[in-house]
């Protein structure tokens, strides 16, 4: 199942991301991709905010991932892969522990650890469109297609 959707500015991406946010009170994977500068981290940002956590969002650029106490007694980890040279540094920060069946992990840069990462549940596809950005969410799993549905529903 697959979205398509114009965000005009960065306000668009954050009320976005606080939609999702709304709608998701378990676990679940959520890769951000594109170029930089396309929005992966100010949605990331407006979902761990819209999810409960009142303190400052940075990005994990250095510390390869940052954990936020969440609502439904959830902790979301925010990776940034970018500056990974190979998968296998995530084993030596016991990334695989972070996925499990609670939590949330928001993912940018997945494309630098493919064949450690488990599968997601939506891949969100960020690229530059005239004055804003388009999105391409793909849904890949049950519980990313009841997402979709229930995000995108036309009573919400």
């Amino acid at each position: 199942m697959n979205k398509q959707i114009f965000l005009a500015d960065e306000l668009q991406q954050i009320a976005l991301a606080k939609k999702v946010a709304k709608h998701l009170n378990s676990s679940f994977i959520l890769l951000l991709k594109g170029d930089l500068g396309v929005g992966k981290t100010t949605f990331a940002r407006g979902f761990i905010h819209a999810s409960g956590f009142d303190g400052v969002v940075k990005s994990p650029t250095y510390t390869l991932v940052e954990p936020y106490p969440i609502s439904h007694n959830r902790t979301c980890y925010h990776f940034d892969l970018y500056r990974i040279a190979h998968p296998e540094e995530l084993e030596f920060i016991g990334a695989r522990d972070y996925f499990n069946d609670k939590d949330v992990c928001l993912v940018e840069w997945p494309e630098k650890a493919e064949g450690f990462l488990p599968p997601a549940d939506w891949v969100c596809t960020f690229s530059h469109h005239n004055q804003g950005r388009n999105l391409f969410i793909s849904a890949l799993s049950n519980k990313g297609k009841d997402l979709m549905l229930q995000t995108f529903s036309k009573t919400d």
